[in-house]
């Protein structure tokens, strides 16, 4: 029976099947602040269930430094419209609502700037965005509950701050995002390594007799970097055994 339908064109599905565009990976590239800016909305909770206020984050990828939040009750374009400003070559994002408004895109446009957007459901194509919230959350002083929107809003205005101009990010060289952003990175590396000669001087056995190195200071951001080709020209090795 199956070959004979087969023969018709009888054996597919009887209902139109939902098709899915191929999505292309983004793969983007910072060497240097204000090349690409990734930004993303987040909720936080408000004082009762089902309450939630939307936190807007704009990132430098490379040096990690927040460029600019804002706190709504909402989620919009208009809203996301007002927390973008020019002064970067690409700005990524996922692919929420405002995201992809026509309102955003007509917005970038104007300021010339690139967009970029992850592939849907997949939350590596907006990392650096996910860590940052994930810094924010985790704090101990975080609230499971904001009392309301001002609550919020006073909680962000301190933790910013501290985030752009305190925190000694790992990712980065344990440097502040500020002093990579703002191009005072580099003195901060000499001091740091002119301390370690000095400690190394004084007692090169409490350091084993290597002398230590400070952390290196990125070079470049990668969203995606692209796989190293293998090399199809190799022989593979002869494991015959004789």
């Amino acid at each position: 029976m199956y070959r004979l339908l087969a023969v018709d064109g009888q054996t597919r599905q009887r209902r139109n099947q939902l098709t899915h565009p191929a999505y292309a990976k983004p793969e983007l590239l910072a060497t240097g602040p204000n090349e690409v800016w990734s930004w993303d909305i987040t909720k936080i909770k408000g004082p009762v269930k089902w309450t939630y206020y939307h936190l807007y984050v704009i990132l430098d990828i490379f040096s990690r430094y927040v460029v600019g939040w804002m706190i709504a009750l909402r989620e919009s374009a208009q809203l996301a419209e007002q927390n973008i400003a020019p002064g970067t070559l690409t700005l990524h994002a996922d692919r929420g609502i405002s995201m992809r408004s026509k309102t955003v895109a007509e917005l970038l446009i104007d300021l010339e700037v690139t967009k970029s957007h992850s592939r849907p459901y997949v939350s590596d194509d907006n990392p650096f965005s996910e860590a940052q919230f994930k810094t924010l959350k985790y704090r101990p002083d975080f609230p499971q509950r904001f009392g309301c929107i001002e609550d919020a809003r006073t909680h962000c205005q301190v933790f910013f701050p501290w985030y752009n101009d305190r925190h000694r990010h790992s990712g980065i060289g344990y440097m502040t995002p500020a002093a990579l952003h703002h191009g005072q990175a580099q003195a901060l590396f000499v001091q740091r390594a002119k301390t370690l000669d000095a400690a190394f001087a004084a007692n090169p056995i409490r350091f084993k007799r290597n002398c230590p190195q400070p952390p290196k200071l990125p070079v470049a951001a990668w969203i995606n970097p692209p796989k190293k080709e293998t090399d199809l020209n190799k022989k593979p090795l002869d494991c015959t055994l004789n």
